[in-house]
């Protein structure tokens, strides 16, 4: 496995935000993680980045335990709705995190078009729109080397062909090794791109698995992933 948690747990006062987190993410796969808003999605992926202490529980990162403080080396974690350098052009802001991981120009060039930045290059982050700003970090995401992505509602803000192409480019990334794991709220997004999902209700995991192992476990003989976590939460 790339990616194992272990019993991860979080509580924020009397009030327990995770419980026994367990899940896995295999090498070069798209996972989701679905929840509703609450669920604890975005306090499981901050753990899990280190950017916050988990009370209990380990993360190993291809079988060996990652302290909080090194996992940046083995992830990259993207947030939502964060807007930095609000005062740098967007080409600016691209090129600085190519060159930070040594990307050719091309290879930003031929990214930025993919996620059509093209006519944001010269506008400075503080003025994109939302759309225009999750598509920008989205690239940041994919210019880092990072085996795991760990991508908070990446599909926010888009509109229909935009998260199409998006949801192409997360398989395109897959299909060459890279570890997608993506926060969504969304499961209509969720069973178009993902290839397992975690299912979280109330900071416990449900149910992990392809959409059609997680209907054998929820008994059911037909339905998607709606009528599936339905029935397992």
């Amino acid at each position: 496995m790339l990616l194992s948690v272990e019993g991860l747990s979080k509580s924020f006062g009397s009030r327990a935000v995770l419980q026994n987190i367990c899940l896995t993410a295999r090498p070069g796969e798209v996972l989701g993680l679905i929840g509703p808003n609450g669920a604890g999605k975005t306090t499981l992926f901050e753990c899990l980045a280190g950017l916050i202490h988990a009370d209990s529980g380990r993360v190993l990162f291809r079988n060996r335990a990652v302290a909080a403080v090194h996992r940046k080396d083995a992830m990259f974690y993207l947030p939502d709705a964060i807007r930095p350098w609000a005062g740098q052009q967007t080409g600016w802001v691209l090129g600085f995190f190519g060159r930070l991981y040594l990307r050719s120009k091309s290879e930003i060039s031929e990214l930025g078009r993919a996620l059509g930045l093209e006519s944001v290059i010269e506008s400075r982050l503080g003025s994109l729109s939302k759309g225009e700003l999750k598509r920008t970090l989205l690239a940041l995401g994919l210019l880092t080397r990072h085996e795991l992505l760990l991508l908070d509602e990446p599909f926010d803000g888009l509109d229909l062909r935009q998260a199409r192409d998006v949801m192409s480019l997360f398989k395109a990334q897959a299909s060459q090794g890279r570890t997608l794991f993506l926060s969504i709220h969304q499961l209509v997004d969720a069973s178009r791109v993902c290839d397992r999902v975690v299912l979280l209700s109330a900071g416990k995991v449900v149910g992990e698995g392809t959409v059609a192992e997680l209907r054998a476990k929820a008994g059911l003989t037909e339905g998607g992933l709606e009528e599936v976590f339905l029935a397992l939460t």
